[in-house]
């Protein structure tokens, strides 16, 4: 898989082993069902579309026991149960297995959530083209449209501090596309905290202090988290049908 220093394959790599306690489901989210199959299974489905990329990792946690549908499973998709406690881990453990195959450090990894089932293969496609010839790599997100409030705490009530400026602000999303030798670096210097601090990709690459392209997204590129999302989900999966 290993490809020539002048030529830069793209691949993608989807942390898969969370328990997602916050959505309210009996199962890992990523495996409940939305829009008639695994959440999951949208997202890499829309991934398997883009043209660009060589290929898929899906990373797991090793007692992972979820039956993957074959029928609809990409075939250059595969999975490594290599998963760790935290995502920044899984993520890291999961470059380290695709270097070790082969894979070249000079290749682009793009990770993207398992659960953002509604990214689309052209917001994917923009990425890529945005940032290929990029020093550093970038990420999708999303220009602040709201007011954005601090607060503090008084008997169990938030109440606001103070007003935030905008302006500058973005909102991360995924995927978040780098090198894969200069991320799994990265992220290698941030294991020797057990990855205090890094909430995604892009945080360990600031922590070198490099600047990751920002690559305006959409607001319907949402991380499913909380048990309302499922709806919005599941609506706006079947409208696209």
């Amino acid at each position: 898989m290993s490809s020539s220093p002048n030529f830069a394959q793209c691949h993608v790599l989807v942390p898969c082993a969370g328990t997602g306690s916050r959505a309210g489901t009996a199962q890992p989210k990523q495996y409940q069902d939305v829009a008639g199959q695994p959440m999951v299974m949208h997202t890499l489905q829309a991934l398997a579309r883009v043209a660009q990329l060589a290929s898929g990792w899906v990373i797991l946690s090793p007692g992972d026991e979820f039956s993957w549908p074959q029928a609809t499973w990409p075939a250059h998709f595969r999975r490594e149960a290599c998963g760790g406690a935290t995502r920044a881990e899984s993520v890291f453990n999961g470059l380290s297995a695709m270097l070790h195959s082969g894979v070249a450090a000079n290749d682009w990894v793009l990770v993207q959530d398992a659960a953002r089932c509604l990214i689309t293969p052209e917001a994917v496609s923009a990425l890529i083209k945005a940032c290929q010839d990029d020093p550093v790599g970038g990420l999708l997100a999303l220009p602040l449209p709201d007011t954005l409030k601090s607060h503090t705490l008084e008997s169990h009530n938030a109440r606001v501090a103070s007003t935030v400026p905008r302006e500058d602000k973005w909102l991360a999303q995924t995927p978040q596309m780098f090198r894969l030798g200069a991320l799994h670096a990265a992220l290698a210097d941030a294991a020797a905290t057990a990855f205090a601090g890094i909430t995604d990709e892009s945080s360990a690459m600031e922590r070198l202090g490099l600047s990751p392209r920002l690559v305006t997204g959409s607001a319907q590129n949402l991380k499913v988290t909380y048990p309302a999302d499922f709806a919005f989900a599941e609506a706006v999966l079947k409208g696209r049908t």
